[in-house]
């Protein structure tokens, strides 16, 4: 039987940054990853990270504090997050960001984004990330990385101790040893209808974007070991995406950070646009046929962020995504929805700016605590059909802050590991954008750490 000193299961951020982790501890390391490629959902996602005092804001002028970032993250959980995860993440997110950048991933921008109260969100190519993760790990040589090798079961040794792993390659059932642990990296269950219909029965007829290996499978083998699970009551859908994002193409835009405001088909408001995107998208779902619309002017049309995942909206614009209009009347002709509703709508609205209060649903920034919201008044106006899709879970397995899978009773399961999307307690009842790129890469680091403690590297 083969023997390794860790075993990590998927090639994700989470695997990945895991991965380097340990190899430049001098472990020797089995990373098995499902799919035909490493990414898994990393390079599905918008690509922000959540950091705080970072160079990029010191250039910038932005004054952030740790300590800010982190009551963003408990304001935006709803208080129901797991604050010694929360608290974990804030000790380590500024070496994270350092560590990230020495291992060659480049961040490109930085924006304000949903949760946050300034602009934190750290922009990266989540294709550039897991490879320049990947070219490190062939600078070495005690990292062997099997894809197409999916992970079938977890096995306990005499003592309780998980310490091997049935998975499958070629067609042949294996079973490998990992000397000082396991580290579940699997991601979350976004493909699994079964598990969606168990767990979030509510988002049925939302758009199934997520990656094609996320069916539950780390959750499934923690499980089996007595695994205790969080988060799963918050499971919601992620707003923004055009209908068509089930197919190749996954347009998303969240002009309501920049000013937008949403309508159902009724062409009446019906939520605080500036709140938690996952929260966004459960008001959504709550609409007559689950049909809502972005609304926006020219003012907010001119904060368009090239190339930007989530605020290209001239990208939208030339996809021919976008209803565009001179007037209102035009508008609401498109999007077919009531002119004189949408009229009032726009038009109350206008004047909960002018006042500085909104009067129907509070809203007084942009996203959460940052920006002032504009007057929808400067033609030509725009429409975004958008819906709720399912690109991630946000829930799993629970873990203390050593990243140790634990059982009903906090108490840790030996020899097991989790990070990033497999994981849950951290984000609580909403999510702040960047936190879940950013707990990979702090927890995937921690989970190592901790199981490679007893190793003296010679």
């Amino acid at each position: 039987m083969e023997t390794y000193d860790l075993i990590i299961l998927g090639g994700g951020l989470a695997g990945m940054c895991a991965a380097v982790e340990a190899s430049e501890a001098g472990a020797h390391v089995l990373l098995l990853e499902k799919q035909d490629e490493l990414g898994g959902s990393t390079v599905l996602s918008s690509g922000y990270m959540a950091f705080a005092r970072t160079d990029m804001q010191e250039q910038a002028g932005i004054i952030d504090s740790t300590e800010s970032l982190l009551e963003d993250m408990i304001e935006v959980g709803g208080g129901v997050n797991d604050q010694d995860l929360v608290e974990a993440y804030g000790q380590q997110q500024l070496a994270t960001y350092t560590w990230l950048i020495e291992h060659g991933v480049e961040f490109r921008s930085l924006e304000a984004v949903s949760g946050h109260s300034v602009p934190r969100g750290h922009i990266i190519d989540p294709h550039q990330a897991i490879q320049s993760l990947y070219r490190r790990i062939k600078q070495l040589s005690n990292v062997t990385i099997r894809l197409n090798a999916p992970a079938q079961r977890l096995l306990k040794n005499d003592d309780g101790r998980i310490d091997r792993v049935l998975y499958e390659v070629e067609g042949e059932e294996r079973t490998v040893h990992a000397s000082k642990g396991v580290i579940i990296a699997s991601g979350g269950f976004a493909k699994s209808e079964e598990l969606l219909g168990q767990f979030a029965p509510q988002l049925k007829g939302a758009l199934r974007i997520g990656g094609c290996g996320n069916q539950g499978d780390g959750i499934r083998m923690a499980c089996e070991h007595g695994a205790w699970l969080k988060d799963l009551p918050y499971l919601n859908g992620t707003y923004g995406f055009h209908p068509t994002a089930a197919g190749p193409v996954k347009s998303q835009g969240l002009a309501f950070y920049k000013g937008a405001i949403m309508v159902n088909e009724l062409g009446k408001r019906f939520v605080n646009e500036s709140i938690s995107y996952k929260l966004l998208g459960k008001a959504a779902f709550e609409q007559p046929d689950q049909v809502s619309f972005q609304v926006w002017d020219q003012t907010v049309m001119d904060k368009s962020v090239h190339d930007d995942p989530l605020y290209d909206l001239e990208l939208l614009k030339r996809r021919r995504l976008l209803y565009q209009a001179d007037t209102l009347e035009d508008l609401a002709d498109c999007i077919d929805v009531p002119l004189e509703v949408l009229e009032e709508t726009i038009s109350r609205y206008n004047q909960g700016v002018a006042d500085g209060e909104d009067p129907d649903f509070g809203r007084k920034s942009l996203t959460h605590n940052y920006g002032k919201p504009t007057p929808i008044e400067k033609a030509p106006f725009f429409a975004f059909e958008s819906t709720v899709a399912m690109l991630a879970t946000y829930a799993g397995v629970s873990v203390n802050t050593k990243a140790q899978v634990v059982n009903p009773y906090g108490e840790p399961i030996l020899g097991l590991f989790a990070a990033g999307e497999v994981t849950g307690g951290f984000h609580g009842a909403g999510y702040m954008t960047g936190s879940s790129l950013g707990k990979c890469a702090v927890f995937g680091r921690i989970a190592v750490q901790e199981a490679l403690k007893e190793i003296i590297v010679k």
